[in-house]
């Protein structure tokens, strides 16, 4: 009976719902505080710290509809995609996992009535493997379930390998938790050509694995030594993209109702005839993993996850420019891939806008390069001699045009051709690296402590408390007691220290006992204990002393601060910038916090302006601080976002700031959010392409910056201020020199009038200011005599009159600009030696200037 993809992945889901597991959602494809991975690459990921036994949750069974990327680091896909059947960069691993619950028995029981009772596939269609010494795993499969003995494959060590090295012993990294495991296989027929796993022909399309089961038993060490886990647990996965082939009555995963829609939209965009071209296979692969690779919050860069990224994009960019694309066109596959993906489409369509932005900028990058780059490639190709291309060739493609080694690898190899892979890592080691990320990925998981004991947290209302020592940690390895001055871990049965989390800082403080002070510098996480770091300041300390523990209680109170000042930064910001707006990370610390988002483009000074006064708003409205404690479906139902990277139990606290913030958060808060006292933004800055950081303080911090803001100002308008009054000087002592100047140019136009010397005078564009020492400057070089200059400046007459005293009995110098300044729509006057006008009529001047020469000869 056919089944599409969708009801594949919920009739599992159900499946085992009903089988008392707890449906657990898809967890980042950026694995959450694991540094031992690239990317979720199995279904079994988020629960690594269950099954190490340093982490409880409050199930014990678990379901879940994992989407998984291989494309980088030990798990690397990407070379086979689009020219095999089954290989993906993405794909959705559907799982079941036991914690300490049940066991083999259970899992295979629940694996073969999954497949033959509720999907019905055919019995004699399946074949089974065990790891070759699993006795336990074969006779539950022979004796219990009934498959015949022929059917069931024992696979051993690889020829030549180390221990272990097995198809049927699983393990997710070098180190940690391992086990043998039982494969279900699917026989798609004779006329298929391949054999059962184990026999040479094992490569063939004949079998396909469809399900594996992993019974977790062992946790490896880096040295190769395997350690029992606490409680033997089980972890499986199936691929939905293979069981979908099968319920669909197709061979190709490409073939089924995802891939054949998907493949559709490709074609329709770029106008592509032909459906069976294996170019729309890889870029219909590329989309699902590179939409939701950015919806987990990576972003294309040079380097790490972002490099994958970019590799990957820039690879289904080249195959739709094979398919004849010649515009941007990989974009435009986010809407339709949120609808095709059903129920697992729903954190891409929340995001859809923002993953169709940064694939098109990225997409608009790589074309305005890839033309030119092919072109080269393709030189280069015709000029090969032999079947190789040349790794200085692949390494000057990569730096000039950004083709990625396999990239260069894919053209070449349609071509016929291979590449020299030595020579290229020898000319570019350092940006080999970035290809190989994964190498920086590669911490042993098990160096942190191993913590028996739990804690209880009890800081959620106070900042004291009282607990027992359990548990006294130096260099990693127990110790029963300390003495003043030793550093060390103490672990607590009770505390009300808070452990970083969530963005947030630990706390700091001291544990006081009878016998000593332990003074704790920070507070970590530890599987389910919180980890006290310091040391010992004075006395001495011992496990199983009775222990008052006090938290650094202004420090705490500045953290919560900040920390409810983030929700609201994060209402703010998608409230002024777009409901695209997703946290990236953050910072929060007693002097101010830190808030990773993303977003393409730089946030203005107006927008930065509209969220400082929105959030500001928020505080004066003093709304209540309020936590709820509710199951993860009803806090989504409420509305309640889920911060990036944190991993959530069934069981939430909801953290709410009336209907303005709602978000799930273990943190600690303000009571109200007038607590906060005040909001100020720092700083806005670009991170990494299409991730922006805000940094801001609150309270009296920021209380003091608008001060010190306001100091800064004053004394910067005091500086501006002397020197303007400098400037002003200067200017005018230049005027005066000007005037100088030009009074030495007017005395020759000085003439005797009935013995007198009189200079008149028009001017052009003098400085006003500057006349009046023109007039003494003249007066004292005539000696003896009389001075008229009318000046125009913007559109305006000024006018001055000077006479030497000795003529001032004859000739007044307020009686002269008077007579003048009334025929040029003014009026003045001034001392009998010095008087100036102004008037409006320009074109009068001249008339004016000569009327005054007349007056003069009948006063002389």
């Amino acid at each position: 009976m056919y089944m599409s993809t969708d009801e594949i992945r919920t009739a599992f889901l159900k499946f085992f719902e009903s089988k008392g597991h707890q449906i657990v959602p898809s967890s980042s494809l950026v694995p959450a505080d694991d540094p031992t991975l690239l990317f979720t690459n199995a279904g079994m990921n988020q629960f690594k710290d269950t099954f190490l036994g340093v982490e409880k949750r409050d199930y014990t069974r678990a379901t879940s509809a994992q989407r998984c990327v291989r494309a980088g680091g030990k798990h690397n896909d990407l070379e086979n995609v689009g020219f095999t059947a089954r290989h993906h960069t993405f794909f959705e691993m559907l799982g079941n996992f036991s914690f300490g619950d049940y066991f083999k028995q259970d899992a295979i029981q629940y694996a073969w009535a999954f497949l033959t009772e509720t999907i019905g596939l055919p019995k004699e269609k399946l074949l089974v493997t065990v790891y070759e010494t699993d006795d336990e795993a074969f006779d539950i499969w022979h004796q219990q379930i009934g498959v015949p003995a022929d059917r069931i494959v024992r696979i051993g060590d690889k020829e030549g390998g180390k221990p272990y090295e097995s198809d049927n012993f699983w393990q997710m990294g070098d180190t940690g938790p391992c086990g043998p495991c039982s494969e279900i296989f699917y026989d798609h027929g004779e006329h298929i050509w391949g054999g059962p796993p184990g026999t040479p022909e094992e490569d063939g399309d004949r079998f396909i694995e469809i399900w594996n089961i992993v019974f977790m038993q062992f946790n490896r060490q880096a040295d190769g030594t395997m350690e029992n886990l606490p409680k033997p647990s089980v972890d499986t996965g199936m691929g939905i993209e293979r069981i979908a082939a099968i319920k669909q009555g197709v061979h190709s995963n490409y073939e089924i109702d995802v891939f054949q829609q998907l493949i559709k939209q490709v074609a329709e965009i770029i106008g592509v005839e032909d459906l069976t071209n294996q170019s729309l296979r890889v870029v219909a692969d590329h989309i699902r993993s590179c939409a939701y690779l950015i919806v987990d919050g990576v972003m294309p860069s040079n380097e790490g996850r972002g490099y994958v990224l970019r590799r990957i994009i820039r690879r289904a960019v080249r195959h739709g420019n094979k398919l004849g694309s010649k515009e941007a066109f990989f974009y435009k596959l986010v809407g339709p891939l949120a609808t095709i993906m059903g129920t697992a489409g729903e954190d891409l369509r929340a995001q859809q806008t923002m993953v169709e932005k940064v694939l098109k900028i990225e997409e608009d990058n790589f074309g305005r390069t890839l033309e030119r780059g092919m072109l080269m490639l393709e030189e280069a190709l015709d000029k090969v001699k032999g079947d190789e291309l040349d790794g200085e060739t692949v390494f000057k493609l990569y730096d000039t045009y950004g083709f990625p080694a396999d990239l260069t690898n894919d053209v070449a190899r349609e071509r016929g051709y291979r590449i020299d892979e030595a020579g290229f890592e020898a000319a570019m080691e350092a940006q080999r690296q970035r290809a190989r990320e994964a190498g920086q990925f590669g911490t042993d998981y098990n160096q942190a402590i191993k913590v028996e004991h739990g804690s209880d947290f009890c800081g959620y209302t106070g900042t004291e408390g009282t607990g027992q020592i359990t548990e006294i940690f130096v260099d990693g390895d127990t110790v029963d007691s300390l003495v003043s001055g030793d550093k060390a871990v103490v672990i607590l049965d009770h505390t009300p220290f808070y452990a970083e989390a969530g963005g947030q800082c630990g706390d700091t403080g001291v544990i006081d006992t009878d016998q000593g002070r332990f003074t704790v510098t920070d507070t970590q996480k530890a599987g389910q204990a919180i980890a006290h770091y310091g040391s010992l300041s004075e006395g001495q300390l011992s496990v199983g002393a009775q222990a008052t523990a006090r938290v650094d209680a202004a420090r705490r109170h500045a953290v919560a601060m900040n920390h409810s000042a983030t929700h609201l930064l994060h209402a703010a910001l998608r409230e002024v910038l777009g409901k695209h707006i997703a946290q990236k990370g953050s910072l929060v610390r007693p002097d101010g916090l830190r808030f990773d988002f993303s977003h393409l483009e730089p946030v203005t000074a107006d927008e930065l302006k509209a969220v400082e006064r929105i959030v500001n708003q928020q505080i004066r409205e003093n709304s209540p601080v309020q936590t709820e404690v509710m199951d993860i479906e009803a806090a989504k139902q409420k509305g309640a976002m889920a911060l990036f990277g944190e991993k959530y139990d069934d069981q939430v606290r909801v953290l709410s700031m009336g209907d303005f913030s709602i978000e799930l958060c273990g943190g600690t808060h303000a009571t109200r959010t007038g607590d906060i006292g005040m909001f100020k933004i720092v700083s806005e800055a670009g991170i990494a392409a299409g991730v922006r950081r805000i940094e801001a303080i609150t309270g009296q911090a920021a209380i003091d910056s608008v001060y010190q803001q306001q100091a800064d100002y004053e004394a910067k308008l005091d500086e501006a201020q002397s020197k303007a009054k400098a400037l002003e000087k200067q200017i005018q002592q230049l005027k005066q020199k000007l005037a100088a100047q030009e009074s030495a140019g007017l005395i020759n136009q000085v003439r005797e009038l009935n013995g007198v010397k009189v200079l008149i005078s028009q001017l052009d564009g003098a400085d006003n200011k500057a006349l009046r020492s023109m007039v003494d400057d003249l007066k004292n070089q005539m000696g003896s005599g009389i001075v008229l200059l009318g000046n125009v400046a913007n559109d305006k007459v000024g006018l001055i009159a000077g006479v030497t005293k000795d003529l001032t009995g004859t000739v007044k110098a307020g009686e002269l600009v008077n007579l003048v300044a009334q025929q040029v729509g003014g009026k003045g006057g001034g001392r009998p030696d010095m008087a100036q006008a102004g008037g409006s009529d320009v074109s009068a001047l001249p008339n004016a200037l000569a009327s005054a020469e007349t007056w003069l000869a009948e006063q002389l």
